[in-house]
């Protein structure tokens, strides 16, 4: 029996830098959408430390975005996005980094990862590596995205457009108990129950 398409939503998350240098991830803004594509929920987050690189180049987040009134604050994101993730089959590409920033854990079954999905890496001939959104998009769909500045709806679109464009063999795989992806790395294994 096919799952139903209420059941899924794709997700893709902004960061920005914090800490020396940058370098570590806080999420800035986070988009989920549905099974057809349509916007569920594209919010900016306040920051909870000193942000030292919002990456406006990349993501075109600037301080006005966060500080603005419409920002939601963490804790406000997460209690929503983790009564919405409840009972859903979360797609998206590297998703270990955006349940990570979010701080929430999602049942492994219930993810369908597009970095992780080996036969998509086997017909780019890259069995071992996560490849990349833009990548992906381009080589199995010939579909631009991530031009520019990186925009969390369009890469959740793009995620889900990848995951519909095999998601017959993807379940079927899963009903077979032949799990279809590679784990993720290990560093990021509590991000999943």
């Amino acid at each position: 029996m096919p799952l139903s398409q209420e059941r899924f939503l794709a997700i893709s998350c902004l960061n920005v830098g914090v800490g020396p240098g940058g370098t570590t991830n806080l999420l800035a803004r986070i988009a989920i959408v549905n099974y057809v594509g349509e916007t569920v929920f594209d919010k900016f987050v306040s920051p909870t430390t000193t942000v030292t690189d919002y990456r406006t180049t990349t993501t075109g987040i600037t301080e006005e975005n966060l500080y603005s009134p419409e920002a939601w604050s963490f804790n406000d994101i997460q209690q929503y996005v983790a009564s919405t993730f409840k009972g859903k089959i979360l797609v998206g590409h590297s998703l270990w980094l955006d349940l990570s920033v979010l701080g929430l854990p999602h049942p492994a079954v219930d993810t369908r990862d597009v970095a992780l999905y080996v036969p998509f890496r086997n017909a780019l001939r890259s069995p071992n590596q996560i490849i990349g959104l833009q990548t992906l998009s381009w080589q199995l769909m010939q579909r631009r995205c991530q031009e520019g500045q990186i925009h969390p709806v369009e890469n959740a679109r793009a995620a889900l457009d990848l995951y519909r464009s095999d998601n017959l063999e993807w379940e079927n795989a899963i009903v077979g108990k032949k799990w279809p992806c590679a784990l993720p790395p290990s560093t990021f294994s509590r991000c999943y129950l």
